[in-house]
């Protein structure tokens, strides 16, 4: 990078995506570097919608799985002098999941590795021993991880009605 360059932004969107009581990851083996976990979800790209159509887009390439409604929970952003990324991270529930309709440039290309499937107990002693990355992941995993199911259950509860009586007109 060049002296006044400016680096480049990546916006990701990635899911906390539970199955019961478990999360489920992606076990990234990648030729010369050690094994490591993170969360499906990639890139949000110009043609998507927003935010939670690229989330949607990215549960389908990577886990060929569809989710309930998704709720913000966290975000965070890597940073070197040539790229700058944010991460924003969205609970939700697995409705369907079928490995077989995976698709997508990383399935392509031998030299990206593998993308194995895991689960682990949504617990901070369930998520410990899991090399996460983003590290800030595994860090607020490790507080808010017994939290979780309760978040995507409010994301699925429809808002309330009004109730009470209307002001009277004058």
């Amino acid at each position: 990078m060049t002296a006044g360059s400016v680096p480049r932004v990546r916006r990701a969107v990635r899911a906390l995506l539970l199955d019961g009581g478990d999360l489920v990851l992606l076990r990234r083996t990648v030729p010369g570097r050690a094994v490591y976990w993170t969360t499906p979800g990639g890139k949000i790209e110009p043609t998507d919608a927003g935010p939670e159509a690229a989330l949607r887009r990215e549960l389908d390439e990577e886990l060929g799985a569809t989710a309930g409604p998704v709720r913000q929970v966290f975000a965070c952003a890597e940073q070197t002098p040539e790229l700058h990324r944010l991460n924003v991270f969205y609970v939700c529930r697995l409705l369907t999941m079928d490995l077989a309709r995976r698709h997508g440039p990383e399935f392509d290309d031998p030299s990206k590795g593998e993308y194995g499937v895991d689960r682990f107990p949504c617990t901070p002693a369930g998520l410990a021993p899991v090399d996460l990355i983003p590290e800030t992941l595994g860090v607020y995993l490790q507080m808010h991880a017994d939290e979780l199911p309760g978040l995507a259950a409010l994301s699925e509860d429809p808002p309330p009605a009004p109730r009470g009586r209307r002001a009277p007109r004058r």
